[in-house]
Parts: structure tokens; C-alpha cells; sequence
């Protein structure tokens, strides 16, 4: 995670501090690419806290990561992203670095948005989606979701179309977890074999790569679905 650990904004879902956040680090991508190395890592997944004080949301600190890691043998590079407040010159900064996988979190459904994730808004977060889809080169776009906080399986699955027709072609859907009381308290737990049908779902709707259970977060397993989804020769 780059760009420290204070966030601008406050998910109802989330355990992230939120506040006024320090300077960015300009050595930052030097020390991440240096921890890649020294970890032997060969994807390696980057994230941030949401910096709505940035005038470019950290956008050059993604690129400047990307290409530092990007120089090193054998690395692939995803980023989970905020949505920037839907700049797009941002979005296209962090996108001209080439990530081979772009992502960003969706989270809910529609009519929840307003109560989980107050300071972001659904229709953006399709757009960021939407434009990385369409950057040349083509990332692999990546969006997920959390069940159990109120949403129903239409809702959910209408997002999942929402996710598709903006060029998502790879899915992550886990079960939310309230960090504490504070938070939003869970609405429900879903049983794995509703994942199991929530998987098949999402691939029968031409998701590529689909990562569905309990315990799935963005990074689950990320660089073994960008491996499988390589070897289906989906793209």
C-alpha cells in the first residue's frame, strides 16, 4: 500500500483510518521495487489509500511505481486503484504505465453505495472501470464486491452486468466482515456453495476469471487468477 496510511474519506466498511493523511514519499516506488526484489515476488499487487487532498488522487505515484517495478525481470504489475473522483486525465496517467491488471472496487450494489461508500458514487467507479477497458494497451480490468451488507442476489447481479457492460472481465465477490462495531454490522453470511453459484453465475455472464468465497478479497490469490486467466487465452 502506497501513499501511507491515512485516508480522506470514510467507508462504512472499512478499518482505515481516515484524516489528513502526511506528504507522499517520492522515494516510495524505489522501496517498493527494492521489497519486491528482496521478497522474490512475481506479481506484485499495488494499493492505496483514497488521497482526495492530492490534486491527481496519487496517480503519479501509481505510474511511478508501475514503471519502477516494470524494470525489474519477470514482474507483472496490478494495481487496485481509487476512483480519483473520476479524473481522467488521473486515471489515464496511472493506465499509460501499463499495469497488467487494473482494478477497482465496486464494493456494493447501486442503492447501497450512498450508505457504505458516502464520498464515492457508483456510476463513477463504473466510468474508472469503463476507461480502463478501453486504454490502449489493454489491461486486464478487475473489480470486486462484498455480499452481507444488505444487498439483495437481483441487485447483485444486476451490478455484476453493470461490471461487464463497462469491460470488467475479472471478479472477485467476498463475504464482508464488519471490522468493528463502528462499522456497518453484517446483514448476512453466505454459505460457499451460494459462492460456488454466485462463480458460475458471474462466468456464465463472460467474466474470464472469477474468484468467489468466504474469505476472497481483492488480492486473493491475484497472481494465480492472472496466471489462470492467461493460460484460457481470455483476454
Amino acid at each position: 500500500m502506497i501513499l501511507g496510511d491515512i485516508c480522506t474519506r470514510q467507508c462504512r466498511f472499512c478499518a482505515i483510518h481516515s484524516g489528513s493523511p502526511v506528504s507522499s514519499d517520492p522515494n516510495e516506488p524505489r522501496r517498493v521495487a527494492d521489497l519486491a526484489t528482496q521478497l522474490g515476488l512475481k506479481h506484485v499487487v499495488v494499493t492505496s489509500v483514497t488521497r482526495d487532498d492530492l490534486p491527481d488522487g496519487g496517480a503519479a505515484a501509481f505510474s511511478a511505481t508501475i514503471i519502477k517495478l516494470k524494470t525489474l525481470p519477470g514482474i507483472t504489475v496490478e494495481v487496485l486503484t481509487p476512483d480519483f473522483q473520476g479524473n481522467l486525465h488521473a486515471i489515464n496517467t496511472v493506465l499509460a504505465a501499463g499495469p497488467d491488471v487494473f482494478n477497482h472496487n465496486l464494493e456494493t450494489v447501486e442503492r447501497l453505495q450512498p450508505v457504505i461508500r458516502p464520498q464515492a458514487d457508483y456510476h463513477r467507479s463504473l466510468s474508472v472501470l469503463r476507461t480502463a477497458a478501453r486504454a490502449n494497451p489493454h489491461p486486464r480490468v478487475k473489480s470486486g464486491l462484498m455480499v452481507g451488507l444488505g444487498e439483495t442476489d437481483a441487485e447483485l447481479f444486476q451490478a455484476l452486468a453493470d461490471l461487464r457492460t463497462a469491460g470488467c472481465d475479472t471478479l472477485t465477490l467476498g463475504q464482508y466482515l464488519a471490522p468493528s462495531r463502528r462499522h456497518v454490522a453484517v446483514d448476512r453470511f453466505v454459505p460457499p456453495d451460494q459462492f460456488n453459484g454466485y462463480r458460475e453465475r458471474a462466468l456464465a455472464m463472460g467474466f474470464t476469471a472469477v474468484a468467489a468465497g468466504p474469505l476472497v478479497r481483492s488480492s486473493y490469490h491475484a497472481g494465480e487468477l492472472f496466471r489462470e486467466q492467461g493460460r484460457t487465452g481470455k483476454e
